[in-house]
């Protein structure tokens, strides 16, 4: 996973150019339990990250960020933990695009936790909404 201080923010490209301003709107989703996607910092990371059904390189270099906090807090997470990378995956797929080789493997190991972070995050109750995004995010990881 690529650290978020690292200068290599710069190369992937988003909606809007380079991937730079990515890593503070992704330390700013730390420790939320909330996550309406139209609030901050989700609004500017689906923005840039899942433009009209379109996912860049810096899609595939923070999604193992988000279900990494995820992991770490699923009990309590908002369902943006699990919209964001099941919504990159399922644009992946539709559209075939390639990830980046550097990227790939944390980006399919991360995808592959997100059935477990799952179950860990059944007990609390879910809007229709937010249990539709849990299970998108359990069918992105199984392809």
């Amino acid at each position: 996973m690529r650290e978020l201080r690292s200068e290599r923010w710069r190369e992937p490209k988003h909606a809007y150019g380079s991937a730079a301003d990515i890593p503070p709107l992704l330390e700013r989703s730390r420790g939320l339990s909330t996550s309406e996607p139209e609030a901050e910092p989700w609004f500017s990371l689906f923005r840039a990250l899942e433009h009209q059904r379109d996912v860049y390189p810096a899609s595939f270099a923070a999604a193992p960020h988000v279900i990494a906090e995820l992991e770490r807090r699923a009990e309590v997470a908002g369902v943006s933990f699990f919209h964001f990378p099941a919504w990159v995956e399922v644009c992946r797929a539709k559209k075939s695009v390639a990830i980046p080789v550097d990227l790939e493997k944390a980006y399919f190991e991360s995808c592959g936790r997100l059935p477990t972070l799952a179950a860990r995050a059944a007990p609390k109750p879910l809007e229709r909404v937010g249990l539709a995004w849990v299970l998108n995010a359990i069918a992105a990881a199984q392809g």
